[in-house]
């Protein structure tokens, strides 16, 4: 099952629960765990979901520690806060020590309010280190789009970035804001804009270019001129087929923006302690895909807090990311969970959101050494990765492997 459909499927439990839940106990056990869950948690696990979390920095108030509900940790890092709430009670307010948690624990860039219905996400977008007034994002289990789905699938166990979130967080903020002024601008032309499109007017053509100074008799007679011209470039945008002219520009642009940031998380990445074990999968992995017949990309890796991917040179080309820690082992791959099932007949397989957007299969393993096993997934993998790109492969390799 797929993490569209576990979320399907909660919303529709928290539906038929929601009305019996009482207090902020009952909220927890009947939808914030099961959420939790869903987001590929393993709650049964102290060392990655810890209830009643209790900090180094805690201060006692009333006799007694300050504590949040749950700290989610990945790979003994923790990511994330959630404070709980009651059913009935709203998400909107929190505690100060969420705040002061997430102040404090400088890993975690994600802080949830929840009352098991509604989830509020906030992060640090104005101040570094300090969580912000208002939530980047909210969610309700019970009333959600597709685009409430992409935007969730960033907080996935497998996908947990902080930097990508960061900068999620960061484009939704002012993406909506943009939208809003821009729909306020459409529907009433503000006179700071309507001056400024009559100025530009000049470049589009000379015979267009308004003589003199304008003034607001000039502003006041183009009102409505460019009200109907935003009219008609609405409806030419809509019944325009843009599709063809953009796609592949957007496709380059957006990848390229994907490695800017990657350049960016360098610095954040360089904290991250890339285990012997680490180093011993992705050699044995580098072992495998150079058996292959068809293709010689260059196979590295890419550590964060989160996984451990491998890739073909380009961390937006990613084949399999692995999961070692000491309590549970696993790798994720592209392929639909029958291939790696075929490819894997002696192991557990899972699907699973591989991805933002994808849907792929996790296989879990005792140690490093089931690679030997596995060397026919992996080698799957990286040909199925490299068969989107072989167009990027220089002559000389093409050459020489066809020699």
């Amino acid at each position: 099952m797929g993490f569209t459909e576990d979320i399907t499927k909660l919303s529709e439990q928290v539906r038929k629960r929601a009305d019996q839940v009482v207090g902020e106990e009952a909220a927890k056990m009947a939808l914030i765990v099961p959420f939790l869950s869903a987001l590929g948690y393993d709650v049964y696990d102290p060392s990655e979901v810890m209830p009643e979390y209790v900090a180094d920095f805690a201060t006692r108030r009333a006799g007694q520690f300050e504590k949040v509900d749950y700290a989610l940790a990945i790979n003994g890092i923790k990511v994330m806060l959630v404070e709980a709430k009651a059913r009935g009670q709203k998400a909107e307010a929190h505690d100060g020590q969420l705040s002061r948690y997430f102040n404090g624990l400088l890993t975690t860039k994600v802080a949830v309010v929840t009352n098991g219905v509604e989830y509020r996400f906030f992060t640090d977008l104005r101040h570094k280190n300090v969580m912000d007034k208002e939530p980047f994002f909210t969610f309700n289990i019970l009333e959600y789009d597709s685009k409430d789905i992409d935007n969730l699938k960033f907080f996935h166990r497998d996908n947990f970035d902080a930097a990508a979130i960061t900068n999620h967080a960061e484009e939704m903020v002012y993406v909506k804001g943009m939208t809003q002024l821009v729909g306020n601008l459409l529907r009433s032309p503000s006179e700071e804009f309507v001056r400024f499109l009559v100025a530009e007017l000049g470049t589009i053509a000379p015979s267009y270019e308004i003589q003199g100074r304008i003034t607001g008799k000039i502003i006041e007679k183009f009102q409505p001129i460019v009200k109907k011209s935003i009219q008609g470039s609405l409806v030419e945008l809509m019944t325009r087929s843009l599709s063809q002219e953009i796609a592949q520009p957007i496709e380059v642009q957006v990848e390229q923006e994907i490695e800017e940031e990657d350049k960016q998380q360098e610095s954040q990445e360089s904290r991250i302690v890339t285990t012997a074990e680490e180093i011993a999968a992705f050699e044995k992995i580098k072992e495998i895909t150079q058996t292959s017949k068809n293709y010689n990309f260059e196979v590295q890796y890419k550590d964060t807090a989160s996984y451990f991917g491998i890739n073909l040179g380009k961390t937006t080309w990613w084949f399999l990311r692995l999961y070692l820690s000491s309590q549970k082992k696993s790798l994720i791959t592209r392929l639909s969970v029958n291939e790696v099932k075929s490819l894997a007949p002696n192991f557990e397989v899972q699907e699973v959101t591989a991805s933002l957007g994808d849907t792929g299969s996790k296989v879990i393993i005792a140690s490093v050494s089931d690679f030997d096993q596995l060397a026919l997934l992996i080698l799957r993998c990286y040909e199925a990765e490299a068969t989107k790109h072989q167009g990027f492969v220089p002559d000389a390799i093409r050459m020489e492997k066809s020699a």
